[in-house]
This record gives structure tokens, sequence and C-alpha cells, in this order.
């Protein structure tokens, strides 16, 4: 059983929170583009600011080497002013700056410090007692009661902030993690069937994993392809000139009734059946999006994950958008995860339309497999 918030006294304690608050930034100025899962996580932060606790946020933005990897005084300055309270950025993580502002916080106050990307051992994976002994967690530890990890779409991850408290203070899941880990129990659970899982974007070889393991554990009733997934799998069946590996000729043989295939596509001159053996197309056809409607307006429930087509271009989005408004006015609880999924139904202003949307990527395709999240197994194992 997942250890929650409520199993605990935050009244005047000290906390250290790990969010996930990696977001697109502009290239040029990076500026935050999107603020999605810093509004996501704010719940967690303002609950416990209400306790008087005093709350040290820990979160990472981009990768080592990467253009994108940069401090978190923007983020701390966004979480601010849209959530409508103080949080002071420490350009530190566990050193002296850090512990001199940790130690002179009041109740109810609320620090950011900086990337724990910039902690050489954070990236490494290990289990959580290793991570245990770093002198990161042996620093900041000392000066926290509790621990909570609010960070769902970086729960894959064996990290060092994300598991290595969870052996030395008490640690809970943070309000995100908590409804993520519900939604979901109850989509592949006790969702109303038939549950249809709808799969795209601009990549093939994890979704092959995914929908095997759904169809093969008798999760989905019914798996509906678009983007490069759906390119793929027409592939291998000798309908689209691509050059694939893995099974998906096996799964399309084994699970065809239960695997909806486009049948026609978008290209630069139109839209051809795909029996017309082209390249890749870039959109689902008029044809697969009627085929795709039905589906969805008879499904009990749904998960979409990633874009029909190349929805950046205007000439291909009409597949992605309509398959969004198909669920978005359907019965049917629905979840969406994915970065280029969620932005669409921002984009189309029905993130309220659905059941629930997802902060994860491949926190959420694992999940929805059934294999295990370190953050969660953690949580579970070192339950105090």
């Amino acid at each position: 059983m997942l250890p929650t918030m409520d199993e605990f006294d935050f009244e005047n304690k000290s906390v250290i929170v790990r969010v996930d608050i990696n977001s697109p930034l502009n290239p040029d100025t990076l500026e935050i583009m999107d603020t999605w899962r810093i509004e996501r996580c704010l719940p967690t932060i303002k609950e416990l600011i209400s306790k008087n606790a005093r709350v040290i946020i820990m979160a990472h933005q981009g990768r080592p080497g990467k253009w994108d990897f940069t401090g978190l005084d923007k983020h701390a300055e966004m979480m601010s002013r849209i959530g409508g309270i103080d949080i002071k950025f420490v350009p530190d993580i566990y050193g002296e700056e850090a512990i001199k502002s940790i130690s002179e916080m009041r109740g109810g106050e609320a620090i950011m410090l900086d990337n724990v990307r910039k902690y050489k051992e954070e990236m490494e994976k290990k289990e959580p007692e290793e991570h245990a002994k770093t002198e990161m967690v042996q620093t900041l530890s000392k000066y926290a009661d509790a621990f909570v990890n609010d960070a769902f779409a970086a729960a894959h991850r064996k990290q060092c902030s994300l598991v290595g408290f969870i052996p030395v203070l008490p640690s809970f899941a943070g309000r995100l993690l908590q409804k993520e880990v519900e939604m979901l129990d109850h989509l592949l659970s006790n969702a109303s069937r038939p549950r249809v899982f709808i799969f795209g974007g601009s990549k093939y070889e994890n979704a092959i994993d995914v929908i095997k393991n759904l169809l093969e554990r008798d999760v989905a009733d019914k798996i509906l392809l678009g983007g490069v997934p759906a390119n793929a799998f027409l592939a291998s069946i000798g309908k689209i000139d691509m050059e694939v590996e893995g099974e998906m000729k096996e799964i399309a043989d084994k699970f065809g009734e239960r695997l909806l295939l486009p049948v026609d596509m978008v290209y630069e001159d139109g839209e051809w059946d795909v029996e017309e053996k082209r390249l890749p197309g870039y959109d689902i056809g008029s044809k697969s999006i009627e085929l795709f409607r039905e589906e969805i307006e008879n499904a009990g429930s749904i998960l979409i994950s990633g874009p029909m087509g190349m929805f950046e271009k205007e000439e291909y989005s009409k597949g992605t958008k309509e398959i969004i408004k198909a669920i978005a006015s359907s019965r049917a609880f629905s979840i969406a995860g994915g970065g280029h999924t969620i932005a669409a139904i921002n984009m189309l202003g029905l993130a309220s339309k659905f059941s629930y949307i997802s902060t994860g990527g491949g926190a959420l395709e694992r999940y929805i497999m059934g294999k295990k999240l370190p953050v969660i197994d953690a949580l579970i194992k070192f339950k105090k």
C-alpha cells in the first residue's frame, strides 16, 4: 500500500519535497514555455505550507551536457507567480549556502534548491540503500523530518534524489503521485470495458512492448495506432515501405481483431489508402478517423499517448485533433499522457473534458505494463 501524506503530521516539520518540473524551454531565451508540470505539483507544496511546514523543494531541468540543462531560478520564480506563494531560490544543493538557508527557514516558508542533476552522483542508477549513503542524502536528511516524493514523471528512475532519502526519512507519496497511481490503477483494474488504448508519436520501439503486454494480459480490448507505431506495424505486414525491426507482424497476426491500424494515410499529395504501399504517412486519413471515432464512441474507458501524426504542422494535424475531440466528447473514462499529447489537448482547450491527464511519459508506459517503478517500490518497501 502506497504511503500517503495523510499518514504523517507535517505541522511545523521540515520536509524535503522532490518534484518533477522539468519543462520545455525556449532554445533562444531559455524561458519556460509550458508550466503544466509546475502547476501539477503546487497542491502538495501549498498543503505543506498551510500546515506551517518548512518546505525544501528539490527538482531537475534537462540533462548534463544538453542545451536545456539549466539552474532552477526561473522555475522558482514561475512557481511563486502561478501559486501565489513565495519560493526562495537557493543556487546550491547541499553546500554551505543551502544549509544556511535551510537552517534559517521558518514555518510556512519554502525554498527551491538548485538543479539536483548538478550533483554528479544524481544520475547514477543504484538501489535506495546505496543512494542513502551519499553525501547529499546524509547531509540534507539531518535537516528534515520527512520526505515527500511527488515526481511521478520520474518515478521509473533509480536516481539519488528520487529514492535515496526514502530509507532514512519517513517518506510519503505527494498528492500528484498519489492521484496518478489511483487513476492508473482504476484504468487497469476497474474501468469499464471495452478498454481502448490509442498510441502514436514519433517512435515505435517502446510501443511494441507496451502493445504486446496489454494484449497478452487482456488489459486492452482494442488498440488503435497512429503516428510512427502505425507506420511500423503497417510496414511489418507489407503495406508501407519502411525498414522496421521487432515483433509487429507476430503481434498483428495473433491479435489482429483487437489491433486497429489506419486504412488510409495523409501525404504531401493528399490522402491515399495504405494498400497503395507508399512511404510512411504523416497523419491518419479521413477513413481511419471515422473507424477510430467509432471505437471511441463505443469505449467504456480510453487511454491515449502520442499524436496521430505530425500535428505540429497544420496540414498533418487533423487526425490528432479529431481523435482528441472524439475522446473529449465521449462518455468514456479517459486518460491522456505524454508531452506532445498534452500539448495538443491544451492547444484545443479540451483538458477539462478528460477524466485525467497524466504527467508521465516513460513512467506511464511502465506502469500500464504492470512493471515496477523504483520510486513507488521504495516508498512501499520502507514504509514507516
